[in-house]
């Protein structure tokens, strides 16, 4: 932000753990994995059985979520869009499914936007959600719950507040039939982990705020 990259390519991708090609997967696997029987295990994993609706059947694209795995083959996935986007010479940052690539201009987002979408589209067989993507100031975006100011300083976004809130007066709602200690205790374990997270932005404004 400091360098004058104020805005942003916003990129989500359209039910991504749902989508991944499990061919485009195997075939990057196995220029890295020698052993077959991996290779064949992973695909099993990849092809198990979904229930879905009352029904059984074989998944033909995605990673099962949830499955300990799947972020570490998504993220194998996605490496590649890394590997374009340095190639490139952009500045980004990603995590999981989440990519923000940061330049100077409007028309510059607009135009590293189109090229984009059209690698992940074509290149890796994956779906870019128009309605959630954005081209925008960064300062008009959030990343990861947080929210980023033209002078690089990182602030709680307005929904990350507002969940907060919701999960304090959930915790704290007195038909839950818990103890008083108990409340306290799970109100304090929350606290500390929402804490910890969010420990990078500036939280005394907003520490007042929440208390109101």
């Amino acid at each position: 932000m400091k360098s004058g990259k104020v805005y942003v390519v916003d990129v989500d991708l359209e039910k991504y753990f749902d989508s991944v090609n499990h061919d485009r997967l195997m075939s990057r696997l196995s220029k890295a994995i020698n052993d077959k029987r991996v290779l064949i295990l992973i695909r099993r994993y990849l092809t198990a059985d979904l229930l879905q609706n009352g029904l059984v059947e074989q998944r033909q694209k995605g990673t099962p979520q949830g499955g300990p795995l799947s972020p570490l083959l998504s993220n194998i996935v996605l490496d590649e869009l890394d590997k374009e986007l340095e190639r490139r010479g952009h500045t980004f940052c990603r995590y999981a499914d989440d990519c923000n690539i940061y330049v100077s201009s409007q028309a510059a987002a607009e135009r590293v936007m189109t090229s984009v979408k059209g690698f992940i589209e074509s290149k890796l067989k994956l779906k870019v959600n128009d309605l959630k993507s954005a081209c925008a100031l960064v300062s008009e975006r959030q990343f990861l719950g947080y929210r980023i100011h033209n002078s690089g300083d990182l602030a709680l976004s307005p929904k990350t507040q507002v969940r907060m809130k919701r999960r304090v007066r959930e915790l704290t709602y007195r038909n839950r039939g818990r103890a008083f200690e108990q409340v306290i205790s799970e109100l304090n374990q929350f606290l500390r982990g929402w804490l910890y997270y969010f420990r990078l932005a500036k939280m005394t404004t907003h520490l007042r705020s929440l208390g109101e």
